[in-house]
């Protein structure tokens, strides 16, 4: 993708803006961080040159100063909720974060579960944790929030929760995902740091909405698509080029009159005031980030048109999406792979797909008798940014014709087809005496970025390993077989 955002910028900004943050208030900052703190890949694919990983970086750069809290929400425990992009539990995830955040050498405060009733599955992973030797608090639910506010900030409310301890200025609130109880616990623990008589201050970090782009930016309605399933809008508020998230500009009175409770007086006079968020003074090249995010809009409704495929449920996120593609001005045919997957496929009766390649060129792959489509197009793709010529064979049928053996004599498997990560695997082996198949592999990291179509919905081995090689993917809505189990 084109460059549109200057990361290292953004780093050094960022980064004042939260020491500034700090210094207004007794030297304790509790910052909400919402989205993901590391592994943002929505962020880098909108607003391209934007990195992973930025996040954490900026946080690297003051880490002395910085500890962090993990919050799950109990009833996330009790769900085994999924965090979708990388195919893990809300539980598992911290854990996963938890090990992150200590090879980077921060100091995890701990876990705090939060909306805690005496759940099962919260008391067995609250001792899973402990015996790790990872410290936990319990936040409980709390009659009348967010709107009474003085029971809430009373000892019965926020007084009950449990006090986390911390050392450093900065205190960072992250989670799993979303809904997970982050200001909340902030609150709480300003509640708690008041009573010992400490002045510390609130403040939230959220990349998107982007508040100093308009509410039309491409950019902005991406993130409403990104969280269609949350019936949540981005809305102007305070000035024209002012955005915020409806539920900021909903709670923010609710919030203000709880940090006067609290603390009495409220640095905020708006949603916006209370934010940290650079991430538009980032923006190097707005037409390539308006380009990038036009994408991953139409990306996010073919998601979420294939959820409801799958899970049989109605389509109102894939139609709220549809109308954010009217407003943006853009339809499902934005990318020329999509009518190529289909062209193609109407061609051969068979599934197909098609991508586009960093130089703009598009090459399609189409089911065969020893590959699907999938790795049809893996293949025809790596040779295309690898200068080898669509009709040479890298992999020789001698090797192919093995694996498809052993899949359907040996493992019972009725697709003898090779998925494509048995594809990489293939190759792999023919790299050892063709170095046309090194040079493939070598190339690999060349399709990072780029867009992929297909005339059928993927199994979930080709999604995962596209996705491993930072591939996007887009389905169509349609199984290749009538049939009542997917795997």
């Amino acid at each position: 993708m084109k460059i549109g955002f200057d990361n290292e910028k953004y780093i050094e900004m960022q980064a004042d803006r939260i020491r500034e943050r700090i210094g207004m208030f007794d030297g304790k900052l509790y910052l909400e961080f919402g989205g993901k703190l590391f592994d943002d890949y929505h962020a880098a694919r909108v607003l391209p040159g934007f990195e992973p990983d930025t996040k954490i970086r900026m946080l690297q750069s003051m880490a002395d100063d910085v500890e962090i809290v993990i919050a799950i929400k109990a009833g996330d425990i009790e769900a085994s909720r999924m965090r979708s992009d990388i195919g893990i539990t809300y539980e598992e995830d911290v854990l996963r974060l938890m090990d992150i955040f200590r090879f980077m050498g921060f100091k995890v405060g701990g876990v705090v579960i939060t909306q805690y009733k005496n759940q099962p599955a919260a008391d067995a992973y609250r001792k899973r944790i402990t015996d790790m030797g990872i410290t936990s608090y319990l936040h409980y639910p709390i009659a009348g929030y967010p709107y009474d506010i003085e029971h809430i900030a009373s000892d019965e409310g926020f007084g009950k929760n449990e006090f986390i301890e911390t050392t450093r200025p900065l205190v960072v609130v992250t989670a799993p995902g979303p809904g997970s109880g982050k200001m909340a616990t902030c609150l709480s623990q300003i509640y708690h740091e008041h009573k010992r008589g400490v002045v510390a201050g609130y403040a939230k970090y959220e990349t998107f909405p982007v508040w100093n782009l308009p509410l039309t930016h491409p950019v902005n309605i991406a993130y409403e698509a990104a969280t269609a399933d949350l019936d949540d809008d981005n809305i102007e508020a305070y000035g024209e080029t002012t955005v915020n998230y409806n539920r900021d500009v909903e709670i923010f009175p609710v919030l203000r009159s709880m940090m006067q409770r609290i603390s009495g007086s409220s640095p905020y006079a708006s949603p916006t005031d209370m934010g940290v968020n650079m991430a538009g003074f980032g923006i190097s090249d707005d037409e390539a980030c308006r380009e990038a995010a036009n994408n991953e809009i139409v990306r996010r409704y073919f998601a979420a048109a294939v959820e409801a495929k799958r899970n049989g449920g109605d389509d109102g996120e894939a139609k709220k999406i549809e109308l954010l593609m009217n407003q943006a001005g853009i339809n499902a045919n934005l990318s020329p792979a999509r009518s190529a997957a289909l062209l193609k496929a109407e061609m051969t009766g068979r599934p197909a797909g098609a991508m586009v390649l960093p130089d703009g060129t598009v090459v399609t792959g189409k089911t065969g008798n020893l590959l699907g489509a999938a790795s049809a197009l893996l293949m025809n793709a790596l040779k295309g940014v690898s200068g080898v010529a669509d009709d040479v064979d890298v992999i020789s049928d001698n090797v192919i014709e093995p694996i498809c053996h052993l899949k359907t004599e040996h493992l019972h498997n009725s697709n003898p087809r090779l998925h494509s990560d048995e594809t990489l695997l293939a190759l792999s082996v023919s790299s050892v005496s063709n170095p046309l198949a090194e040079r493939l592999i070598d190339n690999a990291d060349k399709l990072r970025g780029c867009d992929a179509y297909f005339s059928v919905i993927l199994s979930s081995k080709d999604e995962r390993l596209y996705k491993t090689l930072g591939i996007n993917v887009c389905c169509e809505p349609v199984y290749e077989q009538h049939r009542y189990y997917h795997k």
